[in-house]
């Protein structure tokens, strides 16, 4: 027994310098120069004989429990600033502390570790990816058409499209013949029978037979496909883009094989307007075939 009441004395020993430089840590650095110079200033008076023994203790006092006055102050604003951050959906105020307390102890109990570099680093993904939400934008990967999906099944009056037909690995049309192609023509068509108007314009560089059999499927669903031959318009609408109803929008990063590297969502104006006014150049000069 008096070996443990041993230990556990070494062990609170042991803990006190770490509590305190958990105290310096936290404590704002304004208040800790206060204090440092408080007790500066009172041992100078005492030194110097400028002032008596208990004024130059009440001058320190005094200066210390302003610079705690500070901290104090400097805390609560701190704790409404975090509380206004906060004042938002349950999800949001109940998620964000543990998440928090996660990365502080992965950061603090592994520090100079992988796991402490780790964490450091998909703290900063999960900022870059928040501030691209805070814009209305979404990115996923080329294998993720989430969006794609669900904004076509959201989608109540209007589709407008634009497919850049190239050479690639598997074929000029392996996407549309693809899972994901599949299921993204699965939704138009569920569109079409909710009345959705979709236009889609094939940008392409020779009418091959597989390109044309795609054109006659979809203008025999009721798609109003328009042709764009390659060249007509500039190099920067050579794209793949899709707008729902002029307040969502879409397109593909493509790497130089053809294939879609990543997937952009938006609900920013500024995006769905460049996209739209994208769509309308090209379809503007695209030719059709109705009926």
């Amino acid at each position: 027994m008096t070996g443990d009441v041993v230990r556990r004395r070494a062990g609170g020993r042991g803990r006190a310098p770490g509590g305190l430089v958990r105290l310096l840590a936290h404590t704002d650095p304004v208040a800790l120069t206060g204090i440092a110079l408080s007790v500066l200033l009172s041992v100078t008076l005492d030194l110097t004989n400028a002032a008596t023994g208990v004024e130059s203790l009440l001058a320190g006092l005094m200066g210390i429990t302003i610079s705690l006055l500070v901290d104090s102050l400097a805390r609560a604003e701190r704790r409404f600033h975090l509380r206004a951050l906060l004042d938002g959906p349950r999800w949001l105020a109940e998620g964000t502390p543990p998440v928090v307390t996660a990365l502080r102890e992965a950061t603090e109990e592994h520090a100079g570790t992988r796991v402490a570099a780790e964490a450091r680093r998909r703290f900063e993904e999960f900022r870059l990816e928040a501030e691209q939400l805070a814009a209305g934008r979404i990115s996923r990967p080329g294998d993720d058409d989430e969006d794609l999906l669900a904004a076509t099944r959201d989608c109540v009056r209007r589709l407008d499209a634009v497919t850049n037909v190239v050479p690639r690995v598997g074929g000029e049309l392996a996407w549309w013949h693809g899972e994901i192609g599949r299921r993204y023509w699965d939704e138009n068509l569920a569109a079409l029978d909710r009345g959705v108007r979709v236009t889609r314009i094939f940008v392409y560089a020779q009418m091959s037979e597989e390109l044309s059999r795609l054109v006659s499927v979809q203008r025999g669903a009721g798609v109003r496909v328009g042709l764009l031959p390659l060249g007509v318009v500039g190099a920067r609408l050579h794209g793949n883009l899709a707008v729902w109803d002029g307040t969502s929008c879409w397109e593909a990063r493509m790497s130089a094989h053809g294939e879609i590297t990543e997937n952009l969502f938006s609900v920013r104006a500024t995006d769905v307007d460049r996209l739209t006014r994208a769509f309308e150049r090209c379809a503007g000069v695209a030719s059709y075939q109705d009926g």
